[in-house]
């Protein structure tokens, strides 16, 4: 029996705390942690005894452990008592909500997990500085650093750099050589040396062995390896930072190559991302160099595509996605994928056979000039068509992902960086390509600003006299070959906010345009660009184009069209009677209405407060009035109770302004 009276106690003592938080919350009228106010609550109850008996002796009602005098009296001025404890409590809760807002200090079972991370964290940390330190990059990570990696400074040493900094990637793993990677295809922003020795790590990746990736192709299969392939070739084809490429038969003898993820990638690559960021976040902040760069935002873009590059699912997706926006008459071939026995960190797709370009040079030597001037006009072509057309592109064309083919075709090879432009971005980019093709500075400029939106303070006139300077430049001395690379540089010296899928279509085709100069040197990417058919800006803004595109607006527009007459003519109708009238509909708008709402009920409120608050001094200023014991006027009570109303609703009166200011 004691036992089943201690649960019901203890269950009781649990729901009256509850409700006490909740009445807390209730009352402040704001989102105080749940934390916070169940211990407030706790607080309240276990005080409560201790206090009543106080104030109970106090009063005359409880003396040497009896009750004497009127109970109800008595039950009335300890009610009164838990009433202030109650409000005192709400001014610490408010005093510790603005001291420590809640979620400014996480419970104890997420302050543990956050410290076995932060341990995690701080070892890698170290050994990445460690590993940077070693290779004599130190002085980039020294707060003020002046060092600049990019373009602007001319260092004797940067060879030096440049391989020591490779070398440092490579040290530190996955994400880090993925991060080269990445830097390799931004000739806007680094040195050409840097450039050089980072496309290395393209393809000089130690592969991981047969023994670590045949358990990781079995476990994406879900099912024996026998039951899906003939054979597997256990030396891979090529080894890339987060999978590698092996080729194999499928049981009805297809060649085909799995890309398979390497074990333990995804895991290594999420707790590096960690750290990349952080080191961004420290470069940014105490370095020169990491400013200028914007390395912060450099290495969020880089975590977020590098996240999405680990599920092969969306480069499954990607493949057939670009794979439709080819036309049977193009030289680009993408292979054929196989979804049913493809997962997240397993892709098979059918085998090309060919020469990258990035090693075929003695295959391209044999070409005479004509074919290959052919070969880089319709790789171009097909490239604009995906970017100005479909909006779906390959976002990464290095030397590396382009096959030669034996019948002189162009593989297209790893989908895992697609770009995706909607038709206004599309517009605005063609429109950019068709002005430089016509040698229009002026607008160039403007399709620019469209694409970009405008930044502040923007010297248009010098803008168009820059871009004036490029056409010149490239369309006289280089055929447009770096003329993209050029454009993507002085847009981001100019502050315009680059959209990371705008930015994608100015790195393809800044990366392509190095590609090409491998297939064809003295490539003439302006002129090629200007005889594209079909699809390409002339097509796009032909009048054919304009024509219907004005007629799809108007028919969008004609049900205005077919009304507007009448409507005319009703506003003249009027203005000649003088019955013309405006209708204006105060506070239509939702959140109008929900600001007024708010002041009228903090007015409101404000104003019960003070008015409590006075009653209540009037009341424990009198010294008349019946007695409730013999040492407690009855006025004096309830001046007590009004004053505890008043504090309360001058709290929450407070609480509302304050904590909007704290969130804000």
């Amino acid at each position: 029996m004691q036992f089943l009276l201690a649960l019901v106690a203890t269950a009781l003592s649990v729901v009256f705390v509850l409700l006490l938080a909740v009445l807390a919350r209730q009352i402040l009228g704001v989102p105080v942690g749940w934390f916070r106010s169940i211990v407030f609550g706790y607080a309240i109850v276990g005080l409560s005894t201790p206090v009543m008996t106080f104030v109970a002796t106090k009063a005359g009602f409880f003396t040497q452990g009896h009750l004497i005098g009127n109970p109800v009296a008595g039950f009335l001025i300890a009610i009164l008592a838990i009433a202030w404890m109650f409000a005192l409590g709400l001014t610490g809760l408010v005093i510790l909500e603005a001291v420590l807002p809640t979620g400014s200090i996480p419970d104890p079972i997420t302050l543990l997990r956050r410290w076995r991370r932060q341990r995690r964290r701080v070892r890698r940390y170290a050994v990445i500085v460690g590993i940077a330190v070693r290779h004599g990059l130190g002085r980039f990570f020294r707060a003020g650093g002046r060092a600049d990696p990019g373009n602007r400074v001319s260092d004797p040493g940067m060879r030096q750099t440049a391989i020591a900094l490779r070398r440092a990637l490579e040290d530190a793993g996955v994400a880090f050589v993925k991060l080269g990677q990445m830097l390799s295809t931004r000739p806007d922003l680094l040195h050409p040396a840097i450039l050089t020795e980072l496309t290395k790590l393209q393809t000089q990746v130690e592969p991981a062995p047969w023994t670590e990736i045949e358990p990781a192709i079995r476990g994406a299969l879900d099912r024996p390896i026998d039951e899906v392939f003939r054979s597997i070739e256990p030396t891979p084809l090529a080894a890339a930072s987060v999978g590698q490429v092996h080729e194999a038969r499928l049981l009805d003898g297809r060649a085909v190559v799995i890309k398979v993820q390497r074990p333990a990638a995804r895991r290594q690559i999420a707790a590096d991302l960690d750290i990349i960021l952080q080191l961004a976040r420290r470069l940014d902040r105490v370095t020169g160099w990491g400013r200028s760069l914007g390395i912060r935002r450099l290495a969020e873009g880089f975590a977020d595509s590098l996240t999405e590059e680990l599920d092969y699912g969306i480069e499954l997706d990607n493949t057939r996605a670009v794979a439709g926006t080819l036309r049977p008459d193009d030289r680009i071939v993408v292979p054929r994928t196989y979804p049913e026995f493809s997962g997240q960190t397993l892709m098979v797709m059918e085998k090309l056979d060919g020469i990258p370009i990035a090693d075929a040079t003695t295959l391209l030597a044999g070409f005479d000039a004509r074919e290959r001037n052919r070969l880089a006009a319709d790789i171009l072509g097909s490239v604009l068509r995906q970017i100005i057309v479909s909006g779906v592109f390959h976002a990464d064309l290095h030397p590396g992902n382009l096959l030669i083919r034996p019948d002189r075709t162009v593989g297209l090879l790893d989908f895992g960086s697609v770009g995706r432009l909607d038709q206004p971005a599309r517009t605005a980019l063609g429109l950019t390509l068709y002005s430089v093709e016509r040698d229009d500075p002026i607008a160039a400029t403007g399709a620019l600003i469209e694409l970009l939106g405008r930044p502040e303070e923007l010297d248009q006139r010098e803008l168009e006299r820059s871009v004036g300077e490029i056409m010149v430049r490239y369309r006289v001395g280089g055929g447009g070959l770096g003329m993209f690379t050029a454009l993507f540089r002085l847009v981001m010296a100019y502050q315009f906010a680059v959209p990371s899928q705008v930015a994608a279509a100015f790195r393809a085709m800044g990366t392509l345009e190095g590609t090409l100069a491998m297939v064809c040197p003295g490539f003439d990417l302006l002129t090629s660009a200007r005889e594209q058919s079909g699809d390409l800006s002339h097509t796009t803004f032909s009048m054919d184009e304009i024509t219907q595109t004005a007629q799809e607006q108007l028919m969008s527009l004609l049900p205005v069209v077919r009304r507007l007459p009448h409507r005319i003519n009703k506003i003249t109708e009027d203005l000649e009677n003088g019955r013309f009238t405006i209708n204006i509909r105060m506070l239509a708008d939702q959140r109008d209405r929900a600001f007024i709402t708010g002041i009228a009920q903090q007015v409101m409120t404000t104003i019960l407060a003070a008015a409590a608050a006075i009653a209540a001094i009037m009341l424990l200023t009198s010294d008349s009035g019946p007695m409730m014991t013999s040492t407690v006027r009855l006025y004096v009570f309830l001046g007590y109770a009004l004053l505890f109303v008043g504090f309360v609703l001058g709290l929450r009166v407070l609480v509302r302004v304050f904590f909007r200011r704290w969130r804000e």
